[in-house]
């Protein structure tokens, strides 16, 4: 970094902290301290203010499945295995998605209460999550859907907490309320109209996996816009985003005249790690300043109380000094 230039990078950031609290430069214990505050202090900015901030809202379209009801379908009581005669479960649609996939939920012979697909073996096999309680059906009727979606993969929250998108009215509640208003959830409609948002369980990973679950489920093919808060908050020279600052030429995503609130929320968190309680309240002023700035900034376009008196009256009456044969403000 130039001497005379802002923050810009990963390296400029960090370096900047270790010469502000004096301490030698290229030492790898010191210098790892530095990175990690300055990525939580990253992460802290946007605590609580990143639906503010418009450099953290994406768009994506999810594309919902539609509902299969091709052929029949034999389930034995007792058993998790589906047989099918006539069906192209593991036989992908027009959108090179099979048409029965596991996590999906399948009603049996008009039964309201769903059955959760664990896998599916071939065109006419499947397995079900749990056994089959009811009478056993043989080349009896079924309907397949989805009413699970995943989510962009650095989703971590919508913009609007209320709604799930603009262009179409689906609105967002609570998972208590979710379950509670849908138990069963086991009748498709051509749309959804409400949605919760779920944790799907970890699998191969420790990123947390965010999923749409929509209210009735949709039985067809339908794109549905939607805005969220991106988790990824850096940004490789090469565009790349990702979580956390890692290289020394990654960039946050916050733009480049706010960058200083980093370095000193970073700061306030050294001093007051080595109990340095002045400076650390010092680096936090300096910090809650540049945050109170930074969100008045963004407040483009934003309803803001004001002033406006009522003159219409007065302007009227004084386009007519005369008004019923007497002067205006004057009475014999």
């Amino acid at each position: 970094m130039s001497a005379t230039t802002t923050y810009q990078t990963f390296s400029d950031l960090y370096t900047a902290l270790q010469v502000a609290v004096r301490v030698t430069t290229g030492v790898t214990a010191t210098e790892n301290i530095a990175k990690r505050l300055i990525n939580v202090a990253l992460h802290d900015c946007h605590v609580g203010m990143d639906y503010r901030f418009p450099w953290c809202e994406r768009s994506a379209i999810l594309r919902t499945q539609a509902q299969y009801t091709t052929g029949t379908l034999t389930a034995t009581k007792g058993s998790t295995t589906l047989e099918g005669s006539g069906t192209a479960w593991n036989t992908n649609n027009d959108f090179s998605v099979k048409n029965m996939r596991a996590g999906g939920k399948v009603r049996i012979a008009g039964a309201l209460d769903p059955y959760t697909i664990s896998s599916v073996t071939d065109d006419d096999t499947a397995v079900l999550s749990a056994a089959f309680v009811e009478t056993t059906v043989t080349d009896g009727t079924y309907t397949y859907y989805e009413d699970e979606y995943a989510l962009a993969s650095d989703f971590l929250r919508p913009v609007d907490m209320q709604r799930f998108s603009d262009a179409i009215p689906i609105d967002l509640i609570s998972r208590t309320e979710f379950r509670r208003r849908y138990p069963s959830n086991s009748v498709p409609q051509t749309r959804p109209s409400v949605a919760c948002i779920i944790d799907a369980p970890f699998s191969s990973t420790t990123t947390p996996v965010r999923r749409v679950r929509f209210a009735p489920p949709p039985s067809s093919n339908v794109l549905i816009p939607y805005t969220y808060i991106t988790s990824n908050l850096a940004v490789s020279s090469a565009g790349v985003a990702a979580a956390n600052l890692s290289a020394d030429t990654d960039e946050p995503i916050v733009p480049l005249r706010y960058r200083g609130a980093i370095f000193y929320h970073a700061l306030a968190a050294w001093y007051r790690d080595r109990k340095d309680d002045s400076r650390a309240q010092q680096a936090k002023d300096e910090y809650t300043d540049l945050m109170l700035r930074l969100a008045g900034d963004m407040e483009v376009g934003a309803v803001r109380p004001q002033i406006r008196p009522q003159v219409s009256g007065y302007r009227r009456a004084a386009k007519r000094p005369w008004a019923g044969g007497f002067l205006r403000g004057y009475r014999e």
